[in-house]
């Protein structure tokens, strides 16, 4: 547990800090070159199905169930290792790592993610977003679901949630009501989904980038009415 802070800024990794519609897209490029498309299209049917039983994106997950019908394929073993060294220091956001040391001369930043214990604390490692939070680095199944958890372990008068999804956000905002400030970067694939967009209530806060949030000066900017 942290000691108390007056405001946390809680950032989720994918598509708000990191362009991981880029890191896909690489990967499938990888996948249909090295495997075929056949191969390739199996896994992401296979990732797909697996996404929608969990609830989150697990790549290595998915090769795993892979690898069941095709336990010859030992070529298998160069696609883990394609996702566990991809450089993802390259997919950040412009502005991403400035906007977390901007925020900090205010508060508590702290990366609230989505996902598997393996691939996605080494994406944030790897990317130097690990470091820029100093630690501060929460990954669960449903994070929405944690609230109790993330307060425990990081008290705070008031929170600010930066979130490419609405249905996080809304989730979360229906929990903590006044306390919590949503910001949603329309970043990534679900941000620009109209199908997204207008099945949840607007954020208290949008940006078109996540380098858009520099130019918030001050604290009480972040603090919804």
């Amino acid at each position: 547990m942290m000691a108390g802070n007056e405001i946390v800024f809680l950032f989720d990794c994918d598509n708000t800090l990191l362009d991981n519609d880029r890191v896909q897209d690489d990967l499938h490029a990888h996948l249909e070159r090295a495997f075929g498309a056949s191969s390739c299209n199996r896994y992401w049917e296979i990732f797909e199905a697996l996404r929608t039983e969990l609830g989150y994106a697990d790549y290595l997950g998915a090769l795993q169930r892979y690898r069941l019908t095709a336990t010859s394929d030992h070529r298998l073993l160069l696609m883990s290792q394609f996702l566990l060294d991809y450089p993802f220091a390259d997919c950040l956001y412009p502005g991403a790592l400035d906007v977390i040391k901007h925020v900090s001369q205010w508060g508590q930043a702290v990366i609230l993610s989505d996902g598997d214990v393996v691939l996605q604390p080494r994406k944030i490692q790897r990317s130097g977003l690990w470091q820029a939070v100093d630690g501060h680095v929460l990954i669960y199944v449903h994070k929405e679901q944690m609230l109790d958890d993330i307060q425990q372990r990081y008290p705070s008068r008031h929170y600010v949630v930066i979130d490419d999804k609405l249905r996080i956000l809304a989730a979360m905002k229906k929990v903590m009501g006044k306390r919590l400030t949503t910001v949603f970067p329309r970043q990534g694939h679900y941000a620009l989904d109209p199908e997204n967009t207008t099945a949840y209530p607007a954020a208290d806060l949008t940006v078109e980038r996540i380098a858009d949030l520099i130019q918030y000066g001050q604290p009480g900017l972040f603090y919804a009415d």
